[in-house]
């Protein structure tokens, strides 16, 4: 295993074996900034804040070629911890590369997709020639998750003219020159209603006219795939030489399906109990429902990320004390205290300094990251990199693998 990094203060590549060296290299030179003080953080005036773990630098390519595979072969871009390439890799496709600029996210990523190939970087600074050479492959699919705060509802900052609202046009500065059979964007519901519709509108014309397809787009309920948690994705399609239909993405739970929706207690009702700040590493029940077999289907011997937020005591008495499905907080109605026979709301990153946003619905504390994946459909040989704030922002930002698995059904109809 090889990578490059391509670094804009080496005249040379500098060339690295193994991953450990990797990681090594990355904690030395990863550099945390302070965050810049504002007289008010919700003046739209304001420039977003950045990530201090964003990669400034020139991007680090970690090549691992395809070898001969005749599954179909997907790259994607904007590609967070990976829930959309481990919804893909479910569906029978090979995952070739993901790219992202957030250095936990991709540590994330490269754990979990030992046989990909990996760009840490921003994509503005990404080649053609970086994804093409790293995997030494066609590309059948490519998909990009472009940032979404600058839609997103819950981003009390949201306004059409935030920059990242316009990466998708690095997307499909990518496309002309890679030349997939077909393309995926997806993105937050809130992107119907940004610009009074105008940025749907834009994307399908500029993506069609990009590609050469007929790109169109959709809004997907995650539970109808088997998500427990209400959360709704703005997918946009697009495949060589027909109309997708989006008739072909199959819902599995809900009305249509005959099959109820799946439930917190489904979800995460077998993990151990903790009390804030506790850890636990083995399972303490079998599992009771399909839903927990699938999670624990590939389940190592020990539980990985189920660790509890430590919290003061006002906190834990806050959750303690609030009803399970209601509001903990008068002024953030969206943080409530789950109950066990709902599903849950959106989960959130949480911005630039994520807070634990749901309480356990029978422990006085917020949930642990292992939590969280499940309630995006991750399963527990998912192992989420970083620690718990930046667990958080990973599974906050992260497609469902499932609802991505629904997908990559249907194109695979399309491209085989």
């Amino acid at each position: 295993m090889s990578s490059i990094r391509y670094d804009e203060y080496q005249e040379e590549p500098l060339f690295i074996s193994e991953i450990t060296q990797l990681d090594m290299y990355l904690a030395n030179r990863t550099e945390q900034r302070k965050p810049v003080e504002v007289d008010d953080v919700w003046d739209k005036s304001v420039k977003v804040e950045e990530s201090a773990y964003y990669w400034k630098g020139s991007p680090i390519v970690l090549g691992k070629p395809s070898k001969g595979t005749k599954k179909p072969v997907a790259v994607e871009l904007f590609c967070g911890c990976g829930g959309t390439s481990m919804g893909f890799e479910m569906a029978g496709f090979h995952i070739a590369l993901g790219a992202d600029i957030h250095v936990p996210s991709w540590q994330t990523f490269v754990h979990n997709h030992p046989n990909s190939s990996a760009i840490l970087g921003d994509v503005r600074k990404i080649e053609s020639a970086h994804i093409l050479g790293a995997i030494n492959s066609k590309v059948d699919v490519l998909i990009a998750g472009v940032p979404c705060q600058g839609f997103s509802l819950n981003n009390r900052k949201r306004h059409s003219e935030d920059e990242r609202n316009y990466l998708y046009r690095e997307f499909i500065r990518i496309i002309k020159e890679v030349k997939p059979r077909a393309i995926i964007l997806e993105n937050v519901s809130g992107m119907r209603s940004a610009a009074n519709g105008r940025f749907v509108e834009e994307i399908e014309r500029d993506l069609s006219k990009a590609s050469g397809m007929e790109v169109r787009s959709k809004m997907l309920f995650a539970p109808d795939y088997g998500v427990p948690q209400n959360r709704q994705r703005l997918i946009f399609v697009g495949v060589k030489g027909e109309r997708f239909d989006f008739s072909r993405i199959k819902s599995t739970h809900g009305p249509d399906a005959n099959n109820p929706y799946v439930t917190i207690r489904e979800a995460i009702g077998d993990l151990p109990g903790l009390h804030a700040g506790e850890s636990a590493y083995d399972y303490r029940s079998d599992p009771s429902c399909n839903y927990q077999r699938l999670m624990r289907k590939n389940a190592p011997v020990e539980i990985s990320n189920h660790t509890a937020p430590k919290h003061p005591l006002e906190t834990i008495r806050k959750i303690r004390d609030t009803i399970p499905g209601e509001p903990m907080y008068p002024r953030f109605r969206q943080r409530i205290r789950l109950a066990w026979n709902i599903q849950s709301p959106t989960q959130v990153a949480g911005g630039i300094r994520p807070q634990f946003q749901f309480g356990h619905p029978e422990d006085a504390r917020g949930l642990t990251v292992r939590e969280r994946c499940r309630i995006q459909s991750f399963p527990d040989d998912f192992v989420v990199c970083g620690g718990t704030v930046q667990g958080r922002v990973q599974t906050g930002n992260a497609v469902p693998p499932l609802l991505a698995k629904a997908v990559a059904g249907a194109i695979k109809e399309y491209i085989g």
